[in-house]
């Protein structure tokens, strides 16, 4: 299944759920709500140790809704609110549009060999249909359609 929509950059400039996440917008730390505002500090500064600044720059790839976007923005560390916005990752949607298409191929190659193999296998049981009602004495000259039945299966 895949991961994406067809028509990537299509969504993400006409929805208004990416119309509006694409436009700067005001972000706030909600971790640890029911904590005290200097252990959420705390907590958030532990979790952002890599870096030692009063702002936080983060950029973040993922699929949204089936689109490749990134997460761009910065958190003040000591307030805990920031700004920042959606961009469409263009580079990502293709590598996903090929994932997609190759997903697309493999299954239609599978399906192909499936649909061979059943219609082998519906030639081969054919013939070994006008052969048993070859043997048992049920073909008729007129080759109208015969059915034999064994058990819960009927031949036609």
């Amino acid at each position: 299944m895949p991961r994406v929509v067809p028509d990537q950059r299509s969504k993400f400039e006409n929805e208004e759920f990416f119309r509006k996440l694409s436009r700067e917008c005001e972000i706030k730390y909600t971790g640890f709500r029911d904590r005290p505002h200097e252990e959420r500090q705390a907590r958030f500064q532990n979790a952002c140790r890599d870096g030692r600044s009063e702002i936080v720059y983060l950029k973040a790839p993922m699929i949204l809704n089936g689109v490749c976007v990134i997460w761009k923005g910065w958190i003040d560390l000591q307030r805990l609110d920031g700004m920042g916005c959606l961009e469409f990752d263009e580079e990502r949607a293709q590598q996903e549009d090929a994932l997609a298409q190759q997903a697309f191929e493999e299954a239609r190659r599978r399906t192909r060999e499936f649909e061979d193999r059943d219609r082998s296998h519906r030639e081969e049981m054919e013939v070994r249909v006008s052969q048993l009602l070859a043997v048992t004495g049920y073909y008729t000259k007129k080759k109208k359609k015969s059915s034999l039945i064994i058990g819960r299966l009927t031949l036609l």
